[in-house]
C-alpha cells in the first residue's frame, strides 16, 4: 500500500505541472489539443471541446499539447501567436504550480507539531570544543556563509564542509555575532558522534508553524542548489541521483519504518513537498526541453526581434529543444535502469 500511496502521490505532482501549464494556456486564449498524463501508448482518452484528454501507460511525466508550441500553425489561438508575456506565463505556470503544493505539504507537515527543535544552544557538554567560543543563549544564523534555516541544517552544513574549524554568524541578545574558525569537532559517544551541544526545543504557535513551514520551503530550494553544485563540481555523481523508481522506493521505505500511520502520513506529506518544489527549481534550469530552457529561448527570440524586426523561425529553437529532449530521456533512462538494479539488489 506504501508504494501504491507513493505512486499515486507521485502522479499527483506531476499532474498539477501540467494542470499550471493548462489552465494557464486556457486562460490566456491559447488552443490545447491534448492533455495528457504520463507518456507512451494510449490507455484512455476522451476529447472534451476541442482537446484531447488521455492517460498513458508509462507514468513518467505528461504534457499539455498546445497548438503551434513549435511554430508553423495558421491558427490565430496558437501558442506562437500569444503575446510573449501570456508564453512567458503559460511556461512558468508549471513549475509555479508545483512550488505552491509543495509548499502546503510541507505546510500540512507542520501543522500536528507541537514541539519544534530550534538552532539556539542550551547547554553543553563536558567534553565540548566551544564552550569557551559559543554560549547558552546563541542561536546559529549561518555556518559557513549559509544561512540555518532550520535545526536539522546545523548538520548539514557541518557536514557539507570537510574539516573542524567553521565560520559562524550567531544571534547573541539580538544582535548578529561574527565567530570566525571556531573549532567544532565530533566525539564518539554511545549515541553515535556528537558535538557535545544541546540544542533548545520549545512549543509552537500556529504563527511559528506557518514560520517553520516557509524556512523548510527556502531550505529546499537551497538544498536543491547545493545538490547541483555539488553534481557541477563532481563531488556527487549518477549514483547518487534517483528518478521516479528510486524517489518511490525511498518514499516507501520512510513510510513503512514510520511507528504509526499517522507518522506515515506526515513522512508522505514531507517526500511530496520536497519532491514538488525540487520539480518546480529543476524545471525553471535554463536547459533545453525544460522549461527554464525555453523561457530563455522565449527571451532571447523576443529581444532579437524586437531589435531587428525580423520573425525568427521557430524551428529552430524547436530542433533545439527536441535534442534537449532526447538528451532528457536518455538520462532518464540510465537512472531508472540504476533504480531498478538497485531495488532488486
Amino acid at each position: 500500500m506504501s508504494v501504491l500511496f507513493a505512486i499515486a502521490l507521485f502522479s499527483v505532482l506531476i499532474l498539477v505541472h501540467e494542470l499550471g501549464h493548462f489552465a494557464a494556456a486556457k486562460l490566456s486564449g491559447v488552443q490545447v489539443n491534448e492533455f495528457s498524463m504520463f507518456m507512451g501508448p494510449v490507455l484512455f482518452q476522451k476529447k472534451l471541446g476541442e482537446t484531447l484528454y488521455s492517460i498513458r501507460l508509462i507514468p513518467l511525466g505528461g504534457f499539455c499539447a498546445m497548438e503551434g508550441e513549435d511554430g508553423g500553425s495558421e491558427s490565430p489561438r496558437s501558442f506562437d501567436r500569444a503575446a510573449w508575456w501570456k508564453r512567458l506565463v503559460i511556461l512558468v505556470s508549471g513549475a509555479a504550480m508545483n512550488f505552491l503544493l509543495g509548499a502546503a505539504m510541507l505546510l500540512a507537515f507542520t501543522m500536528p507539531v507541537k514541539r519544534l527543535a530550534v538552532p539556539e544552544i542550551l547547554s553543553f557538554e563536558d567534553y565540548a570544543t566551544v564552550s569557551d567560543t559559543l554560549q547558552p543563549g546563541d542561536v546559529l544564523h549561518e555556518i559557513d556563509g549559509e544561512r540555518v534555516y532550520v535545526y536539522s541544517d546545523v548538520s548539514l552544513l557541518l557536514r557539507l564542509n570537510p574539516g573542524e574549524v567553521h565560520d559562524l554568524v550567531v544571534v547573541r541578545n539580538g544582535q548578529k555575532l561574527p565567530l570566525d574558525n571556531v573549532l567544532l569537532r565530533y566525539h564518539e559517544t554511545e549515541a553515535g558522534q556528537k558535538l557535545g551541544i544541546n540544542f533548545a526545543t520549545r512549543e509552537v504557535t500556529f504563527a511559528d508553524r506557518l514560520d517553520h513551514a516557509w524556512n523548510l520551503t527556502r531550505d529546499t530550494v537551497r538544498i536543491v542548489g547545493l545538490s547541483l553544485k555539488m553534481l557541477l563540481t563532481g563531488q556527487a555523481g549518477l549514483k547518487d541521483m534517483s528518478g521516479p523508481v528510486g524517489i518511490v522506493q525511498q518514499m516507501s521505505l520512510a513510510a513503512e519504518a514510520a511507528p504509526s500511520r499517522t507518522v506515515a502520513l506526515m513522512n508522505f506529506l514531507y517526500f511530496g513537498g520536497f519532491i514538488g518544489i525540487n520539480l518546480a527549481v529543476m524545471n525553471l534550469l535554463p536547459i533545453p526541453a525544460l522549461d527554464g530552457g525555453r523561457v530563455v529561448g522565449l527571451l532571447i527570440t523576443t529581444a532579437v526581434e524586437a531589435a531587428t524586426g525580423k520573425k525568427i523561425n521557430p524551428k529552430y529553437e524547436g530542433w533545439l529543444h527536441g535534442a534537449g529532449m532526447m538528451a532528457l530521456f536518455a538520462l532518464m533512462g540510465i537512472i531508472m535502469f540504476k533504480d531498478i538494479i538497485f531495488l532488486f539488489k
